[in-house]
């Protein structure tokens, strides 16, 4: 599938937890479906703007390298697609004004403009596993929310969310055989230390892992040294990185 620019406008925010907005955006009556986990570049307008300038064709990327001063972006997940309506649902981790994102989301009012490029998608379990494992951080939670709204319903699947704190968890219907284990930062917990002492089921598994980028590394190596996991069998994305702005 061809990546394809688009002109977007925000028609409503909701605020899903202390630090999760979700910001609904309209206008996107040609916008494709790509996946699951369908993944965009949103251009924020700069101070001043009404809506963001940025060069768009095929050639966009160099073209926006070599200009003097540049539309900023960041990659974000489609939470829910809604074709009928031309609309998207985006959600936004609010990290004060640490990052592009998280100012303009804490600022966004309906009417606002966004520029859109993509989509992408990445989760493609192979017909012969057996069960799947999802891992992943509040980054990765919009993602990993959609996956799950997915899921069929005789899907056996693990997964894995790391929060900041309990008030950040949020509700999903799971099928049968599938856990959600929440991990809150404030009372201890991690992701990669929940994935080493995981008990996991038989078979042949698909892992998807999305977070911070070094503890996405450390788990990728755990699954593939000591779980014998086939590197074929598992996504791995570093969402941001410590000490860097990057919202996914």
């Amino acid at each position: 599938m061809s990546y394809r620019h688009f002109s977007a406008e925000v028609t409503r925010v909701d605020r899903l937890t202390p630090h999760m907005a979700r910001i609904t955006l309209g206008g996107l009556a040609d916008f494709p479906g790509a996946g699951l986990d369908h993944r965009v570049k949103v251009f924020f307008p700069l101070p001043g703007e009404e809506r963001p300038v940025y060069p768009t064709g095929d050639d966009w990327w160099e073209r926006w390298q070599v200009e003097p001063v540049r539309a900023v972006f960041r990659t974000y997940t489609i939470r829910r697609h809604r074709p009928d309506l031309g609309e998207v649902d985006i959600d936004f981790v609010l990290h004060g004004d640490g990052g592009p994102g998280s100012r303009w989301a804490l600022g966004a009012r309906p009417g606002d403009q966004v520029g859109l490029w993509g989509p992408r998608a990445e989760y493609a379990p192979p017909p012969e596993a057996d069960w799947v494992l999802l891992a992943g951080d509040e980054t990765a939670l919009p993602a990993i929310g959609a996956l799950i709204e997915a899921f069929p319903p005789d899907t056996v699947a693990r997964v894995f969310v790391e929060v900041a704190s309990a008030d950040e968890r949020q509700p999903f219907d799971l099928p049968d055989n599938a856990r959600l284990t929440w991990l809150c930062r404030d009372a201890g917990h991690s992701l990669l230390t929940a994935v080493r002492e995981a008990r996991f089921p038989a078979g042949r598994p698909y892992a998807w892992v999305a977070a911070e980028s070094q503890t996405v590394k450390q788990i990728r190596r755990h699954l593939v040294n000591d779980r014998g996991i086939a590197r074929d069998d598992i996504y791995f994305s570093g969402y941001w990185r410590r000490g860097r702005s990057q919202e996914t």
